[in-house]
């Protein structure tokens, strides 16, 4: 759910649910309390609560004790003179929140109500006799700041006397059925409110607030270094995607920070292995050129042969100078190839008789065989190609074991491919360092007293190389027959037009 639309939900319950709510607690307890005080006060109509202090509610409350009183009056008026009956008249009617007034002639003969003061104020307002006619059930009448139902209901005494009975409700002052129904409100709407307020500030909480405090202390942890602490937030809002984000963030974070550790200790490690392998041959020059110069090679075959291997020593180092150059330029992605159009049968068999005088030097048999027609050719950097074969015949003259070493350089037609095999009956490779021998660095045998040699980067190159031609390079290998090393090149197929086809587009 969006933030916003949660935001729109948090208006609507603080608002209108209340509201809502109270609305129909209102009418559930203004209904039952209704009913109720019909019930109390044995009335057959429907009292309206809600109104608070009307005279409706006095009107009704006091209608029957009305009817009876009139009843009395007109049938047996004499008993008006009998205080004791005035009495329980005065009773009922004080039950029913009013009280009597009885009045003959211009004097008061008789009032329910102990407040003398209030009471003598209200007698003198009391409307004259015959004032009400009919059947009005009474007026409202200002006693200082009070309001008064009046009922009056004339008659005359036994004796001609004209007489009035009043019943007085005092209309300021709420029953308290009124009283417990407004206090009941109050109570049930501060219930409502402060219920909506907490379900609100869960909800919030739960939806706004925890996420941005589990945010607040991923951030923690990542300024302090801590990469591995991972931010568990599910949600799919907009701070939901934003905990997804910071998330990403981290586990690059995390990735960029292992790789660099990992770039640290490669370019430590190639820092080391170039210096070992460097050392080598530097050693050897030193050695031979001290032997020149203290005249250890005293006749001309002894020089020719220290000059030798002074120059192949130094090929050597510009082999290993050459790998770390091009090394960094992997790293940086500035290999600078120059792709062309290269017929494979020629440029492979050029390649072979070029390393075939090393390999006849080093008394190593090279042998090459080519399964792909004459004018099969394939897009590729012809200089760089070159480093890819060199690379893997150097690496397998490293781990020839063998008296007699053999290298088979094979060509083959696999459909809209040329796979290349070159095989070796080196040493070969175990099964688990074979998935990992064109890695960066990597080498069967780690140890630095090897005499093999190498930066570690030899193979890595080639994949790359080899890659970035749109192919592929794998390996199979035997450990005690030998290791071969296999990659494929798409070929170059021109794209031939149909003329008649070109004609009917014209």
């Amino acid at each position: 759910m969006k933030l916003k639309t949660r935001l729109a939900i948090a208006f609507l319950t603080i608002t209108f649910v209340p509201m809502l709510l109270f609305y129909l607690t209102v009418l559930a307890l203004s209904s039952y309390q209704a009913r109720s005080f019909s019930k109390e006060y044995g009335l057959t109509e429907q009292v309206d609560l809600f109104s608070g202090n009307s005279m409706q509610i006095f009107n009704r409350l006091t209608k029957r004790s009305q009817e009876e009183i009139r009843k009395t009056l007109d049938s047996n008026p004499d008993k008006y003179n009998d205080r004791t009956y005035l009495d329980s008249v005065n009773d009922e009617l004080k039950s029913h929140y009013a009280y009597l007034i009885l009045r003959k002639g211009d004097s008061i003969v008789y009032c329910g109500d102990d407040n003398k003061e209030a009471n003598e104020t209200l007698c003198d307002q009391l409307p004259r006799f015959d004032t009400i006619r009919g059947e009005l059930e009474g007026g409202i009448y200002l006693d200082g700041e009070s309001q008064h139902l009046i009922k009056q209901m004339d008659f005359k005494y036994p004796d001609g006397s004209l007489g009035s009975a009043f019943i007085i409700s005092n209309v300021d002052d709420l029953v308290p059925e009124v009283k417990s129904l407004l206090r009941e409100m109050m109570i049930m709407g501060a219930s409502i409110l402060i219920t909506a307020g907490i379900i609100l500030t869960l909800w919030v909480y739960r939806s706004i607030l925890s996420p941005l405090n589990k945010l607040q202390i991923a951030t923690k942890k990542i300024r302090d270094g801590n990469l591995d602490y991972v931010l568990d937030v599910d949600a799919d809002d907009e701070i939901g995607q934003l905990c997804q984000d910071f998330e990403e963030m981290r586990i690059r974070l995390k990735e960029n920070a292992e790789e660099k550790v990992q770039d640290d200790r490669e370019n430590k490690e190639l820092i080391s292995n170039i210096s070992h392998d460097l050392k080598t041959p530097i050693t050897a020059i030193k050695g031979y050129v001290e032997g020149i110069m203290d005249g250890v090679a005293s006749s001309p075959e002894r020089l020719d042969k220290y000059i030798r291997t002074i120059y192949n020593k130094a090929n050597d180092m510009d082999r290993l100078i050459d790998e770390l150059t091009f090394y960094s330029k992997i790293d940086t992605n500035k290999i600078p190839y120059a792709f062309s159009k290269i017929n494979v049968a020629q440029y492979f068999k050029d390649c072979v008789e070029e390393v075939g005088l090393d390999m006849e030097a080093r008394g190593i048999e090279l042998g090459y065989f080519n399964y792909v027609d004459e004018d099969v050719v394939v897009i590729a950097d012809a200089e760089q190609m070159k480093r890819v074969i060199n690379n893997i015949i150097s690496n397998s003259v490293k781990y020839l074991d063998k008296k007699k070493g053999i290298i088979n350089i094979r060509i083959k037609d696999v459909g809209d491919f040329i796979q290349v095999e070159i095989e070796d009956n080196g040493k070969g490779i175990a099964a688990k360092d074979l998935p990992n021998i064109f890695d960066r660095f990597y080498r069967t045998d780690s140890s630095r007293n090897s005499s093999q040699g190498g930066s570690g980067i030899g193979l890595s190159i080639v994949r790359k190389i080899i890659e970035d031609h749109g192919g592929r390079i794998w390996a199979t290998s035997k450990e005690g027959i030998g290791t071969e090393i296999h990659f494929v090149l798409r070929k170059y197929q021109e794209v031939v037009q149909d003329e008649q086809n070109t004609d009917c587009g014209r």
